[in-house]
């Protein structure tokens, strides 16, 4: 059966792995960042960037590649302070968009998590299993967008073409 929607692998995005106190990384990294997001499994969104709060002091930040030197040098990871960790992961991460009236019946085949958007608002994201890889899913306009790691990017775009022709 097919459905109706459209998948493309994203090209590559500015990721950084972002831990330690909420307060700490506010005090180091400044306007660099957007507000962090006030609840486990949600992100927030402001010029261009994501942040995704996916875990105790844990977040990932997300934005397109052209603004990694800024990011980098605003964020200086190398120069961190002991209580934070700040990691570029850019190229970690394969990124795939799901869009189309039947994008949340495509990911019920991929991915065991209840994305109906009661549970799973346009502003969640979380790490959970797609064609069982560990995967970052995320809402987007029309659908949503699943990272798995950079090696199974083929391999999830086989899965999603099978599933969607």
């Amino acid at each position: 059966m097919p459905y109706d929607v459209t998948f493309t692998r994203l090209e590559t995005q500015a990721l950084y792995d972002l831990k330690g106190p909420q307060a700490a990384l506010r005090d180091w990294a400044g306007d660099a960042l957007p507000d962090f997001p006030n609840r486990p499994n949600s992100k927030t969104e402001t010029g261009g960037a994501a942040l995704m709060f996916i875990g105790p002091d844990h977040w990932i930040l997300r934005a397109e590649l052209d603004a990694e030197d800024a990011l980098e040098a605003a964020l200086r990871p190398a120069d961190a302070p002991p209580e934070i960790s700040i990691v570029r992961v850019s190229d970690t991460l394969a990124v795939f968009r799901i869009t189309g009236p039947d994008a949340v019946e495509v990911l019920a085949i991929a991915c065991p998590m209840d994305l109906h958007e009661s549970c799973f608002g346009a502003d969640a994201a979380s790490f959970t299993e797609a064609f069982g890889l560990r995967s970052l899913v995320t809402h987007c306009k029309g659908g949503f967008d699943i990272a798995v790691e950079q090696s199974f990017g083929p391999m999830v775009a086989d899965y999603l073409t099978r599933i969607t022709t």
